[in-house]
Formats: C-alpha cells, sequence, structure tokens
C-alpha cells in the first residue's frame, strides 16, 4: 500500500460525498480535491466515478444542485447537502462502523 494512490473500498464513494457535502456545498471537482485532501493524498476521485455518483445521489434525493459562480468566477454545479442526505449520511456512518467492528474482530481473532 505505502505510497500508492488507492482505489476506493466497493461502495463508500457516495458516503464519503455526503459527508464531504455536508462540510459546505460544492462543485464536483472541489468534492474530488477535499476528498484526496482529507485522505491525505491515498484516495483520488476518478471523475468518471464522481459524476455518476453525483447523479445517483441527487435522484435519491440526497443532495439538490444549484449553478453558482465558483471561486475563480466561472459557472460551477454546486451540489447540497438535504435533510434526507444527512439522515442518509447517519445511516451509512453506522452501517460502515459496524463493518468495520466486525472485521477488527476478524483480524484480531
Amino acid at each position: 500500500m505505502g505510497d500508492k494512490n488507492q482505489d476506493l473500498v466497493q461502495g463508500t464513494l457516495e458516503m464519503l460525498v455526503l459527508k464531504t457535502l455536508a462540510l459546505e456545498p460544492l462543485h464536483g471537482y472541489g468534492i474530488a480535491l477535499r476528498i484526496e485532501q482529507i485522505s491525505g493524498g491515498v484516495f483520488r476521485v476518478n471523475p468518471g466515478s464522481l459524476l455518476p455518483a453525483l447523479s445517483r445521489i441527487e435522484r435519491a434525493g440526497h443532495v439538490k444542485s444549484e449553478w453558482r459562480a465558483s471561486d475563480n468566477n466561472r459557472r460551477a454545479k454546486y451540489y447540497v447537502l438535504t435533510k434526507a442526505g444527512r439522515a442518509a449520511l447517519e445511516q451509512e456512518r453506522r452501517q460502515w462502523g459496524e463493518q468495520i467492528a466486525a472485521i477488527h474482530r476478524i483480524l484480531e481473532a
């Protein structure tokens, strides 16, 4: 593993996007950059994975999108976490915590 960038564990991208948007509304590039920054460069989100994930999350009602001016004064689609998105994030966090605890028990057996 070491210095190599790792692919996200299957099924975690949407959870990480929701968590990132819980901090503040961001556009797609900002979401990818924030995940990379917070993970210390361990995870790099491919736009080919992020954009379909954002579409799924929006269709589920967990985020809404709106066009705004970005920091460099260009139009960008910003994503905002909804109330349903906050509830989904909390449920994902609980499930992820249970999975981590189970994996830990298995590794310590």
